[in-house]
């Protein structure tokens, strides 16, 4: 069996699907599995050990995206795969997907597209409470695969020895060797997302000032790199003569950023694809979500691994639909303290595994009581 699995877009989004690929290859141990995603995802499925073969589709604009389209779509009709399946829904992958002309092509119910699947799937609401693994999940069933835990299917991005050894070097010229190495992205992909710069600094002050031999390493996405740069600084300006705690080791791609974070005491970051790759170690995490509830972008790893919420609740505009925020302060965001964020990091550091008590946790997929089915190739 071939099967051909699309998922278009963002670096976390592609994290969540990982998962679904253990469970089918679990399902079909000898089919041929392929992935459609983009260049900039490439690196958290680039080496999976469930997929044979990884297609990327070129993003770029204009008449040289349609050529690139054409040329995709042709690629993927000559791969003769038996199921295609859209994990993304968008206009982009569900041509793709009805390109490929395999016999079972499986996505959401969205309207003008479902016509191009021959299984259709309902699809939740967008502000729908429910884990975004789960309900990837539901695209599966068709193929009689039962729904699994973050236990049994965690988020996977591959071990790269090449980016390990890198960030190594990087660290031992900086100095860092045994101190305890604490993470914190700062940026995210929309304002929707991004904690503000002066919470940042105080969170940064506070854990340096509790214990010296820490080493914080800012890192940031591309597009906020000045972001990252200024709040370093005039964290090391508030420091004073702990300014050492705050190293300047340099920018760091998906592959070094993961080899960095594994290494890590703790990793801090808001909802964004820098926090589903964290999710892929066994490092302590602290999450901080805004517009989205934990409930729907929680890491999904086995629960022994500390990761605990830090989020506002009680807001009647929460979740949203990140287009618009109607009361302009982004109060969801400007609501998180930087108490809450310290004593969160600092049960992270103190512990590493989920301590007893509450947390919050990726729920499990909803258990499905339909009977299994052969896809008919």
């Amino acid at each position: 069996m071939r099967i051909l699995l699309v998922r278009l877009r963002l670096i976390g989004d592609v994290a969540l699907t990982t998962p679904l690929l253990a469970a089918v290859r679990r399902r079909y141990p000898e089919a041929h599995l392929a992935y459609v995603v983009e260049p900039a995802a490439e690196p958290i499925v680039g080496g999976n050990r469930n997929l044979n073969d990884i297609i990327i589709a070129p993003r770029r604009r204009g008449l040289a995206r349609l050529r690139d389209d054409l040329s995709l779509a042709w690629r993927l009709r000559r791969g003769r795969y038996d199921v295609a399946i859209d994990l993304h829904g968008g206009p982009r992958s569900a041509w793709l997907t009805w390109a490929s002309r395999a016999p079972m092509r499986i996505g959401y119910a969205i309207a003008g597209r479902s016509w191009m699947y021959t299984h259709v799937v309902p699809r939740p609401a967008d502000l729908a409470p429910r884990h975004s693994v789960p309900h990837q999940w539901d695209l599966l069933e068709p193929l009689g695969i039962d729904p699994g835990d973050p236990a049994a299917y965690p988020m996977e991005m591959p071990y790269d020895v090449h980016a390990t050894a890198f960030v190594e070097r990087r660290l031992r010229e900086a100095g860092i060797e045994s101190h305890p190495l604490v993470v914190i992205h700062v940026s995210a992909g929309n304002p929707f997302r991004r904690w503000p710069p002066e919470s940042f600094v105080a969170l940064i002050c506070d854990l340096a000032r509790h214990d010296p031999r820490r080493r914080i390493v800012l890192t940031s996405g591309p597009s906020q790199a000045d972001a990252a740069l200024e709040i370093a600084a005039d964290a090391r300006m508030k420091l004073g003569r702990l300014a050492e705690t705050v190293p300047d080791i340099g920018e760091f791609d998906l592959r070094e950023l993961r080899a960095l974070v594994a290494r890590a005491a703790v990793y801090i970051g808001g909802d964004s694809g820098p926090l589903h790759v964290a999710a892929t170690t066994r490092t302590p995490i602290v999450a901080l979500f805004g517009p989205t509830p934990a409930g729907r972008s929680m890491p999904w790893r086995d629960p022994q691994w500390f990761a605990e919420a830090v989020q506002v609740t009680g807001l009647s505009c929460r979740p949203c639909d990140q287009r618009t925020c109607v009361h302009g302060d982004f109060r969801c965001l400007k609501g998180i303290t930087t108490e809450q964020v310290v004593r969160a990091a600092e049960r992270a550091l103190g512990e590493g595994l989920r301590p007893q008590g509450p947390r919050l946790r990726p729920p499990g997929p909803r258990r499905s009581r339909r009977r299994k089915s052969r896809p008919r190739a």
